[in-house]
């Protein structure tokens, strides 16, 4: 079972990476979907027993991550007639080597770690870490409204990593109001890019500095 559980984090953790590298606001959005339906597999793994809460916190990821989220993205995306992340504050290859210099240093503070001996078998803590760290990278190097989403989305997947910690001692209550904070959150945040883009004809939130009371 843990190897692959660590097969799945450590393709989301390479999701993450893919998400630094791209310019594509498509394979970005893409990315962070895929990310999330894999994260939302994980609690059936990690459970022995299925229960009712784990099952349909594990649904619910899929689907808001995987598909609803993605989908309204897409949407705006469509709406504002952009593809492509042009100027990021931080280019595409310094922020993937810092996504990757953030990945191995993951592992290797983990090593450190007095973990569980289920966890320190696992890529739980390092991936959690790794997920964190990108999504940030990824929320502060980028100019484009979606792409500040995605990092968004990248950096909650990593919080949700770090919840499945305690998924044996305590329920996934945290988890289900983590994914509803998380789905009203990128409504807000839908309505804020709306916003965006009728008032500048653009989704480059730099533009926001213009603004003065």
């Amino acid at each position: 079972m843990n190897g692959t559980m660590n097969l799945l984090i450590g393709l989301a953790m390479g999701l993450s990476l893919v998400a630094l590298a791209s310019s594509r606001l498509p394979s970005v959005i893409r990315a962070a979907a895929f990310q999330g339906m894999i994260l939302g597999t994980l609690p059936l793994l990690l459970e022995e027993t299925f229960h009712g809460l784990v099952v349909a916190v594990a649904i619910g990821t899929i689907l808001v991550k995987g598909f609803i989220i993605p989908n309204l993205l897409r949407r705006a995306l469509r709406a504002a007639n952009i593809d492509r992340e042009v100027e990021p504050l931080l280019g595409f290859v310094p922020s993937l080597l810092l996504g990757a210099a953030a990945t191995i240093g993951a592992a290797a503070l983990a090593s450190e770690l007095p973990l569980r001996p289920e966890h320190a078998r696992s890529l739980l803590v390092p991936g959690a870490f790794a997920t964190v760290v990108c999504g940030f990278i990824l929320l502060i190097a980028r100019t484009k409204a979606i792409s500040q989403v995605c990092g968004y989305l990248i950096l909650e997947n990593g919080i949700y990593l770090f919840g499945l910690l305690l998924i044996n001692t305590t329920p996934l209550l945290v988890e289900a109001g983590i994914l509803l904070d998380l789905t009203v959150a990128v409504f807000v945040i839908g309505i804020i890019v709306d916003r965006i883009q009728r008032e500048f004809d653009t989704l480059d939130t730099r533009k926001l500095n213009s603004l003065r009371e």
